[in-house]
């Protein structure tokens, strides 16, 4: 089974990953599947009925387009194509802070160790790091930081409001590890 970190662990992947389908009668039965923005819209009533399907997005979908979905999916995946490509990073956060996206937000594709961090820190819980890697090396990734001058999505105080707390004793530790959504 694969793995893929989630919540700061190593884990076994449950969830089936579905790059090309037309119609819901293509998906595996019985298992969790992630299916393409494309086939939720089209099948919308049957994949939400199924309970246990998650969307992946494309770089280039817009989040807008599960607005009004949010709240029934247990797993949004974002694709990253190429290490070079950031255009996740921003649909992330905007599924978090816009959207009040709660279920869990995975990174998929071409998804290494150095990426990690800022990936978590723009809402990313979930991360399904490329087959040639090692998701326990890449695990430690982060870690690497202790902590952000700029607000996040898993920090949302800059570090002089946090600093500022933390001189009074009640501040909330700038790199736990994950964020209160």
């Amino acid at each position: 089974m694969p793995k893929l970190i989630k919540d700061g662990a190593v884990v076994d992947d449950r969830w089936t990953l579905v790059r090309e389908a037309s119609a819901s009668a293509d998906l595996p039965a019985g298992v969790p599947v992630i299916v393409p923005l494309a086939l939720w819209k089209a099948e919308l009533d049957t994949l939400s009925a199924r309970g246990d399907v998650g969307v992946w997005l494309a770089p280039d979908a817009e989040p807008a387009d599960l607005a009004a979905d949010v709240a029934v999916l247990p797993l949004i995946a974002i694709d990253f194509p190429a290490f070079t490509d950031g255009r996740g990073y921003s649909s992330a956060r905007l599924l978090r802070e816009r959207y009040g996206f709660k279920g869990e937000l995975r990174a998929i594709g071409d998804v290494l160790r150095d990426q990690l961090y800022a990936m978590a820190e723009c809402g990313f819980d979930a991360f399904a790091v490329r087959a040639d890697r090692d998701p326990h090396d890449a695990l430690k990734s982060l870690g690497d930081f202790s902590g952000l001058y700029a607000p996040t999505t898993r920090t949302p105080q800059p570090w002089f409001r946090r600093r500022e707390h933390a001189n009074y004793g009640g501040a909330t530790p700038a790199d736990a590890w994950l964020p209160e959504l």
